[in-house]
């Protein structure tokens, strides 16, 4: 089957596949977008598109913090210089409003009508005439007195490319004026700067991947030939793999970083089963030809079940309903496919094509003395052992269940980036960063968002979130009350709060004219439907979860629904609820990786008992892997769930090396425990060095800055590692009471 004419053949097509690629060059595009891990079969979503076309997106904007270079804040200059950049970064293209102290304007009302006043206001003189109050403090000048606020509002739905641009120009403005940029923090401005990291991180790792890969070869083989083919195959299959993912049309995303090693190590682990097993024959005396026809005859279909198993524990992901975990799921699974079709296309011809040297005869008939006394040690102790497992399961299962499911915006970057610092200035200074967002609506015709009744409602919803986040500046229609309140009353900063009934009436013929003059992107034409809003501090899913629950109680407790309804949403809201969904993307993901690998098992070895079997084993790893998190305060979110599905893909790629080999012992005759002691010893080494490949892998995103990555080498590796132990330890013991299972099925397959 595999003769040389064949081999060439299969490295001609290999030819032509790559020859492809630089005739339909792929476009290499990075991309990050918040909205990818918004849960799509979610109906508030839905809800939340709706409103996102009423008001505009709640995400668009960019928050600057400038300070005066250790001098006075209300200094004539530094407001003018200012004025003069607000002014600029109003007129770039895509920017659609600007907003600052300087444009806030406080409404007068006198028996002539209405008539703002600017709450800051620099004379003919360039002296400063200060009107504003404490109101203002945390919202648009910083606690600290230190910095002014600048929001920047971008036009809705900009593209990764447009939305870059926007942000260079704006950086382009501030570095020809004279100013102090403290702190910056928006969709624009994270989506860039994160993309930057992912591009040097991308780079990195294929690098360092290579490096580790190299030396790993070197250790291994210790001839050229091992060492350069498999450095041939990786490459060209990681190239043509990021080559077809790219011919999809998909952009290199957030956890595309971790593509590259997951390619090298997914191969190098297929051309170490095969190069060795093809040493091993050439130390025995066959010749080249004999020895690579047999090497792929037998070990061509285990390594193939293997990749697909891990690519399916991939492409599982792609059941889950958040689009950047689907998009990961479906590109990798994909990539280590490709990678699958590079080693049987390429090793092959290389291997007939280079001239390997004869190898010297190996005299060493001893068995290994390891695993052989622990083979026995396990049949004698074979009750403690099951029981051990069984402890540890359970063990692993009560401290699994402890772990918090929590999540933050920021979580995947280090404390101490800049980005993170930045937010957390915002936090610290200006109340927040992340958009809070509650629609409200009238359920009926007849009522108005104005009328007195409605706004006690919304009073009191604002000050259970008063409450929750103490200090919370809030914009809503009660707003526009307070302010024409203290219009009334001449300015006077005390009287900036809900009117009493007697003032409302006063007031009442201005609401019922032209109340959009005030605030007119908080509610909509009909004045039924409007918006709580404001900014918070991401205090992370789980806090926030507790704080909806009260507050949906609250509203149904409190709330009069005929007077209003109401509804949290916003894109931090949709985040959080993509965090809280965990349970449910796990359940999927592992449901279907289960699936998949069980068909295949069931199919390979023609019983679904041996199927079933096949998984036991390699649900305990991911058991201890819950109980890892637990023991070292590693909480579940998206970027972490997922991992189980991918793990279990991996991990159960030794359980099907042992039990094909099993399968193949019996079918030479053995009974069955020596057939079952052949495959321990000879298996077991190259599980174990398989293994420490892929951990050995996998520890390379320990060196990573973003916290998906270095969890995802933190965990998949001790996940590897408790299904080494689980297959070395449990499975050979789970497989005794299968024996007359095992037997009739070998029978049926030799007749």
């Amino acid at each position: 089957m595999w003769s040389k004419r064949q081999a060439f053949y299969l490295l001609f097509i290999a030819l032509i596949f790559s020859m492809s690629f630089v005739v339909f060059q792929p476009t290499i595009r990075f991309d990050y977008d918040f909205e990818q891990f918004f849960p799509q079969d979610d109906e508030d979503l839905g809800f939340y598109q709706n409103y996102a076309q009423l008001f505009g997106e709640d995400n668009d904007y960019l928050l600057m913090a400038f300070e005066n270079q250790g001098k006075k804040l209300w200094e004539p200059d530094f407001l003018n210089e200012f004025k003069l950049l607000q002014g600029k970064i109003q007129l770039l293209e895509n920017v659609d409003t600007t907003l600052s102290i300087l444009d806030l304007k406080q409404p007068r009302i006198s028996p002539f009508g209405i008539r703002f006043q600017p709450v800051l206001l620099l004379d003919e003189d360039s002296v400063l005439v200060n009107r504003f109050n404490a109101q203002l403090e945390g919202k648009f000048i910083s606690k600290d007195g230190k910095s002014l606020l600048l929001l920047v509002q971008n036009r809705d739905n900009l593209t990764k490319d447009e939305g870059d641009a926007l942000y260079g120009q704006i950086l382009d403005e501030i570095s020809n004026s004279n100013l102090s940029l403290r702190a910056v923090a928006g969709k624009i401005q994270t989506q860039r700067d994160f993309v930057d990291l992912m591009q040097a991180e991308f780079s990195f790792f294929l690098g360092l991947s290579l490096l580790v890969m190299l030396l790993m070869l070197i250790v291994l083989f210790r001839s050229w030939w091992g060492v350069a083919i498999p450095i041939i195959v990786l490459g060209v299959g990681v190239a043509w793999a990021f080559g077809v993912i790219l011919w999809l049309g998909n952009p290199l995303a957030l956890m595309s970083v971790m593509q590259p090693t997951l390619f090298l190590i997914v191969g190098l682990g297929a051309l170490v089963h095969l190069l060795s097993h093809l040493r091993q024959k050439l130390e025995k005396g066959y010749s080249k030809d004999y020895c690579i026809d047999q090497t792929f005859r037998q070990l061509l279909i285990p390594i193939g079940l293997t990749m697909m198993t891990t690519a399916f524990g991939f492409l599982s992901l792609w059941f889950t309903s958040v689009p950047a975990l689907k998009d990961f799921g479906l590109t990798t699974g994909i990539g280590i496919l490709v990678m699958f079709f590079a080693v049987v296309l390429l090793t092959p011809g290389l291997l007939f094509l280079i001239k390997i040297p004869e190898l010297e005869r190996s005299r060493n008939t001893s068995k290994n003395w390891v695993l052989n006394r622990l083979f026995v040690a396990l049949l004698k102790r074979r009750t403690l052992v099951i029981w051990v497992f069984v402890g540890i399961s359970v063990l692993s299962l009560v401290l699994g269940s402890q772990v918090r499911i929590n999540g933050f915006l920021l979580d995947n970057l280090p404390s101490n980036h800049p980005i993170r610092e930045d937010f957390e200035y915002f936090d610290q200074q200006f109340g927040g960063s992340n958009p809070l967002e509650i629609a409200i609506l009238t359920p009926s015709e007849e009522l108005n968002i104005f009328d007195y009744e409605v706004l006690e409602q919304i009073q009191k919803i604002e000050n259970k979130l008063q409450d929750y986040f103490s200090g919370v500046s809030l914009i809503s229609p009660l707003t526009v009350a307070e302010v024409l309140n203290q219009a009334q009353n001449q300015g006077n900063s005390e009287a900036f709060q809900f009117p009493s009934k007697g003032q409302y009436l006063r007031m009442k013929r201005i609401l019922d004219t032209n109340p959009q003059q005030f605030l007119p992107a908080v509610y909509n034409s009909e004045n039924r439907i409007a918006r709580i809003s404001g900014r918070l501090p991401d205090l992370g899913s789980f806090k926030m979860g507790e704080i909806r629950r009260d507050f949906f109680e609250f509203v149904k407790e409190e709330i009069d629904p005929e007077l209003l309804k109401v509804k949290w949403t916003g894109t931090s809201y949709l985040i959080d609820r993509g965090h809280e969904s965990v349970t449910l993307e796990m359940a999927r993901g592992l449901g279907v990786a289960f699936l998949l690998v069980g068909v295949i098992a069931g199919i390979l070895f023609r019983s679904w008992r041996i199927s079933f079997i096949l998984l036991i084993p390699n649900i305990i790893p991911l058991l201890m892997m819950l109980a890892v998190m637990n023991l070292m305060g590693i909480e579940l979110k998206l970027t972490t769930a997922i991992l189980f599905s991918v793990a279990f893909g991996i991990a159960v790629d030794d359980s099907i090396h042992f039990m094909a080999r099993l399968r193949t012992e019996l079918s030479s005759g053995k009974t069955f425990f020596y057939a079952l002691k052949r495959t321990y010893l000879e298996t077991g080494k190259a599980l174990v060095l398989t293994t420490l490949i892929l951990v050995l892998g996998f520890s390379l995103f320990l060196f990573s800055d973003f916290g998906v990555t270095f969890y995802t080498g933190l965990l998949i590796a001790l996940a590897l590692i408790f299904a080494l132990s689980a297959d070395m330890l449990f499975l050979p013991l789970f497989l005794i009471p299968l024996k007359k299972v095992w037997e009739s099925k070998v029978k049926k397959l030799n007749l």
